[in-house]
């Protein structure tokens, strides 16, 4: 008799009543928007995605108080091609459980965040690029943070000028 391994084909993963959608878009900006500065009020988020799956452990902090929340976190997109809408689900950690799962090969990314929240799926579908976005690249996979925690400047610099993303705005104007 053998021994039952797990694989993606025989592992369900049911529904879950603790998961919640996240709807985000994501734009390429050549800096903040005119009139936020980076002295604004924002968080400081520290991503350590964990190789190879779709967990992270999230190290936010409020600069204004220097209180940090940590998250270990379960992010995916039910349909691959709609990346605006994932199921998150966050299990809050003290600082020792974050210590303990610190021992992860993980990829880092670093991010400040200003929040603009979506509370509906129309308030998501009918949100426009700002105008002083560069581009849209919300379901563009490179641009997620666990596809970004892989790559280097470099890498992510070429995707820009390849994609022809730069020249996204001003097609848009023709």
């Amino acid at each position: 008799m053998g021994v039952a391994k797990l694989t993606d084909q025989n592992t369900i993963v049911p529904e879950s009543k603790y998961a919640r959608v996240e709807r985000e878009r994501r734009y390429l900006l050549p800096d903040l928007p005119e009139g936020l500065s980076r002295a604004e009020h924002h968080l400081q988020i520290t991503d350590n995605y964990l190789t190879g799956t779709h967990l992270r452990i999230r190290k936010v902090r409020d600069p204004k108080t220097n209180k940090w929340v940590v998250k270990f976190t379960r992010k995916f997109a039910p349909d691959e091609n709609d990346l605006s809408r994932t199921m998150i689900t966050n299990l809050y950690l003290n600082a020792t459980e974050a210590e303990t799962l610190s021992i992860f090969e993980t990829n880092e990314i670093r991010k400040n965040r200003y929040y603009f929240d979506f509370e509906t799926d129309a308030e998501l579908d009918n949100f426009q690029m700002p105008p002083f976005a560069i581009a849209d690249v919300t379901n563009n996979k490179t641009f997620t943070g666990g596809k970004l925690s892989e790559l280097t400047y470099s890498d992510v610099r070429n995707e820009i000028l390849q994609s022809g993303l730069l020249n996204a705005k001003s097609a848009g104007k023709s």
